[in-house]
């Protein structure tokens, strides 16, 4: 799965019951975790010991998890608890219906698009596995990394605007539909210096 080496794969299902004594979970909790995720197992460890890569300096190894869901809207809280499952970093393949979509925990939940099994594939582009970590959540979330940005700060940047652009399409809806000339002009004047914010972090 997703065009990884052989020599990385493994079959390892993770039973929900100890998830549950992992997370203490309360019974509203165990009917939540439970009403969204069918299943999960280990699939894939990249390490040392299972490709040519290094060992990096923050990350040694990585799993790949994948995560059977009941449902196609699922919990992001729900996948980000079970990213500190355990110790090491997790990437998440989620499929639903026969549809699958990657997901990283990085500062906030990372995820591409819904596709078919045969599209949904990642490139261990790097020396060692730290560059190789950093380069998996840069090709989910189709991060450009500015000049002089960290992975982390970029995120933020994009977050910030998406956030922006949320904002100016919400006022120029409420704009459009405003019938009164003072509001409108204020609401006109709202989303210019929200525009003005957006072109600086561009």
């Amino acid at each position: 799965m997703l065009g990884l080496p052989k020599s990385t794969e493994v079959t390892k299902q993770l039973p929900k019951k100890a998830i549950y004594t992992k997370f203490n979970m309360n019974t509203a909790a165990k009917d939540k975790f439970d009403s969204e995720i069918s299943k999960i197992v280990i699939v894939n460890e990249i390490s040392p010991t299972t490709t040519t890569l290094e060992k990096g300096k923050e990350v040694s190894s990585f799993f790949v998890l994948l995560v059977s869901l009941k449902k196609k809207e699922f919990s992001e809280n729900i996948i980000a608890q079970l990213s500190k499952l355990i110790p090491q970093n997790i990437l998440f393949i989620l499929e639903f219906d026969g549809k699958f979509k990657l997901a990283v925990y990085r500062t906030k939940l990372i995820q591409s698009e819904w596709t078919s099994s045969d599209k949904c594939t990642i490139q261990l582009n790097g020396f060692n596995i730290d560059t190789v970590w950093e380069n998996i959540i840069v090709q989910i979330g189709g991060i450009q990394i500015e000049s002089g940005n960290t992975l982390d700060e970029q995120i933020a940047v994009d977050e910030q605007r998406q956030k922006l652009q949320k904002e100016i399409d919400r006022l120029e809806k409420q704009a459009r539909a405003e019938k009164q000339p003072k509001k409108k002009f204020e609401l006109v004047q709202e989303i210019n210096n929200l525009q003005e914010e957006l072109l600086i972090l561009k």
